[in-house]
């Protein structure tokens, strides 16, 4: 069963690209304190993800944090080398490039779907949340487009 609204985000450990390669990082540090807003993807450099999903936070960082949000994070079933390569391809600087090389996250959060019919085996479904002081305060999920997991989406929730 997928996580909830009112839900604690659970404490793992994951990757991000560091000055001196990967480093780890927990995601109980990443949201304590501090309001965040989190989108996964199913992959980076894949055509929705690539073309609207991650770029359309790219566009709207600032918008984001002028709401009162202290980090955006972007996270995926892929490996760190990969998603800093996607973050620096889409000029996400204001972007947590967050690596769920195991889709470890994925799962605690029950948010995974099967792609291995098109050779990409398990990812993160396409979801976004608002979260508080690692509460989760909206989640949204899109089986299909961008409608609730959007910037543009996730502004309007703010």
């Amino acid at each position: 069963m997928a996580i909830q609204a009112g839900e604690r985000i659970p404490n793992i450990e994951l990757q991000v690209m560091g000055s001196n390669g990967p480093e780890k990082v927990s995601t109980g540090d990443l949201f304590a304190g501090k309001k965040v807003v989190m989108f996964a993807v199913p992959g980076a450099f894949t055509p929705t993800c690539s073309k609207a999903h991650l770029p359309g936070f790219v566009v709207d960082a600032d918008k984001i944090k002028a709401k009162g949000v202290d980090s955006i994070i972007c996270t995926s079933v892929n490996d760190t080398f990969v998603m800093d390569a996607w973050g620096k391809a889409n000029n996400a600087e204001q972007i947590v490039m967050l690596a769920d090389g195991l889709g470890e996250f994925a799962n605690a959060v029950g948010l995974t779907q099967d792609r291995t019919a098109t050779q990409m085996g398990i990812r993160s479904q396409r979801y976004a949340m608002i979260v508080d002081d690692g509460i989760i305060t909206l989640l949204n999920v899109d089986e299909q487009g961008l409608e609730k997991t959007s910037s543009e989406a996730i502004l309007a929730a703010l």
